[in-house]
């Protein structure tokens, strides 16, 4: 049973006319629920995210979550579950972390939010000096949005607005198309969509999207092709550094990201990193450009900036980039884009305590061990299996690609169930399961993740018939 603390406004009934009726105590402030009235309740009042609503209402595993500690998960009823994929790729230092908790209960003692528009806060202030100077040098400016998807569509918003004040519109007004690569994902807003290469979530928005020049993946030379082709056409270049991750973690070759980078400055087009996924440690480093020494134009962040705690995203900018929007405000050169709760302090602090507990902790030091054990316990457990066919890691992203099943089977879809079943949430991409848990995670549990992984492939493997044996 699950005690709820609700608020209703004097007057309005507990339930809409037609609804189940749910079990409620004393003056209705306070309501006892079991897992299966929460979930009665779900079907009637939410839409969930990247789910089909059918499936999920006829679903009969699905899971109430109500408490978190450390990488540990727990449902209505009580049950543990490992964080197998940092609560989606967010959560860095674990649930309910004593100094970011304390950092947050602080904050809200003096002020919840205030607007940055005319005004700042010191938040604000301390979390922009604190990430330049840990992100790449040359990133000199920080333009806080609300999340990954935001981040994105400022800096493409940023980088079409700096060429017009450049050059004069007028000039060029052919550079309107952003070169991306093949199977790219940057989020769902309509810049960011624009911007994908993924069919599944993209290809219905097609007729709203502005134009791209697709590259593949990892290959410098189709890079340098398209660049070609459009520079002259080309606002920006975006990439996921290093890895593709919603593609199905996707991992580029050595020497790709910098040969990228030099392609850019030779064109002179603008270079994007979007490191909302790679960022705050996921790669072994504190972000991917560093592996390659590579300094973007504009940097995307988000997910791990808060440690999982709060919305929050900063799009970070060379000096050149900035010092094209000032002016005298009759010029109309200011970035007019904004949001409700930019640099909200609340967030400002969650992500200031995550910097610190990096530093205290020695979080990307600390690691690389794990990151090395892995790798390994991947090669010995999962890759062998007869139904796997590639494990993609880097840091402590991986991807498990299976094959040989029908893709109406939802294999993918199947083994996060039976892995459900034995203690650990994951997620699949189609038939990519997908394993980025916290990185705080220790190596016992890291170990029991990758075991119960192998079990539920083996277990739903069980259960489906191979294609080539149908055939």
């Amino acid at each position: 049973m699950v005690t709820i603390l609700t608020v209703r406004a004097p007057g309005r009934p507990a339930q809409a006319a037609g609804r189940t009726s749910v079990p409620t105590e004393g003056t209705g402030t306070v309501r006892r629920m079991d897992s299966i009235s929460l979930l009665e309740l779900d079907r009637q009042v939410l839409w969930h995210p990247f789910t089909q609503q059918q499936g999920w209402r006829e679903e009969d595993k699905r899971v109430v979550i109500t408490r978190a500690e450390g990488t540990t998960l727990y449902d209505a009823d009580g049950r543990p579950y490992i964080d197998g994929v940092s609560s989606l790729w967010c959560n860095v230092h674990g649930h309910r972390h004593p100094h970011i908790d304390r950092a947050v209960r602080e904050q809200l003692d003096r002020m919840a939010h205030s607007t940055m528009l005319g005004l700042t806060h010191p938040p604000a202030i301390l979390l922009a000096e604190r990430l330049l100077a840990l992100a790449p040098s040359g990133l000199t400016r920080v333009f806080y949005s609300d999340n990954g998807s935001t981040a994105v569509e400022v800096a493409l918003k940023m980088a079409y607005q700096w060429w017009a004040q450049r050059r004069g519109a007028e000039s060029e007004p052919q550079r309107t198309g952003y070169v991306r690569l093949r199977d790219a994902y940057h989020g769902d807003t309509i810049g960011s969509v624009s911007v994908g290469g993924i069919d599944t979530f993209h290809a219905c928005y097609r007729p709203l999207l502005f134009e791209t020049f697709e590259a593949e993946p990892g290959d410098a030379a189709s890079m340098q092709a398209v660049l070609e082709r459009h520079h002259e056409r080309t606002v920006a270049v975006i990439v996921e550094p290093l890895v593709q991750g919603a593609a199905g973690m996707i991992v580029h070759p050595p020497g790709y990201l910098r040969s990228v980078r030099k392609l850019c400055d030779r064109f002179g087009v603008p270079l994007i990193c979007d490191e909302v996924a790679v960022g705050f440690g996921r790669t072994g480093r504190m972000f991917a450009c560093e592996h390659e020494g590579v300094t973007p134009d504009l940097m995307c962040v988000a997910k791990g900036l808060t440690g999982g705690y709060l919305p929050l995203a900063a799009t970070l900018a060379r000096e050149e980039i900035y010092e094209g929007f000032l002016g005298q405000p009759e010029e109309l050169r200011s970035f007019f884009h904004g949001h409700t709760y930019t640099g909200n302090p609340l967030a400002c602090a969650a992500a200031l305590a995550t910097l610190e507990v990096f530093e205290q902790e020695r979080t990307i030091e600390r690691l690389q061990g794990k990151i090395e054990r892995l790798h390994e316990w991947l090669d010995e457990l999962v890759a062998p299996l007869p139904s796997v066919r590639e494990v993609r890691t880097r840091g402590m992203m991986c991807g498990i690609e299976l094959e040989g099943f029908d893709p109406a089977e939802r294999m993918g879809h199947q083994v996060t169930l039976a892995a459900r079943e034995r203690g650990a949430i994951i997620r699949p991409l189609g038939d990519v399961v997908v394993l980025m848990p916290p990185l705080a995670i220790a190596e016992s549990t890291l170990r029991r993740l990758v075991e119960v992984t192998a079990e539920a492939i083996t277990a739903a493997g069980a259960l489906n018939t191979p294609l080539a044996a149908a055939a």
